[in-house]
């Protein structure tokens, strides 16, 4: 019986070392956060094959679940906010009021000598 426990815990580690070097080697962010949720999907796995349930459960909802999903969130936050600066009126009205106080800063000292 424990070779087929040591068979099944080689398994898991092979399947974790992949995962692990997948998520590292992809740039996506999008496509990390995916690689990254399998990865947790093999260490809880992992976890399960080595006797320790409420490990596996507690990396299942993490790992799996939640840490992508912040992952997926902070990507789009980025985006959006990218996004609305390179394009519309708001980076240039920050842009023109900045140099705007200079302007007016620069001419008033020059003109009241």
């Amino acid at each position: 019986m424990s070779g087929g426990v040591d068979a099944l815990v080689v398994v898991t580690l092979v399947l974790v070392t992949a995962a692990a070097t997948a998520a590292a080697l992809t740039r996506d962010p999008v496509r990390q956060a995916a690689v990254l949720s399998g990865l947790g999907l093999c260490l809880a796995l992992l976890f399960l094959a080595v006797q320790a349930p409420d490990v596996a459960l507690s990396q299942l909802a993490v790992g799996t679940a939640f840490t992508p999903l912040l992952i997926l969130l902070t990507v789009r936050k980025v985006r959006r906010s990218g996004r609305g600066e390179a394009s519309g009126d708001g980076g240039a009205r920050g842009k023109g009021d900045a140099r705007g106080d200079r302007g007016a800063g620069t001419a008033r000292r020059g003109g009241g000598r």
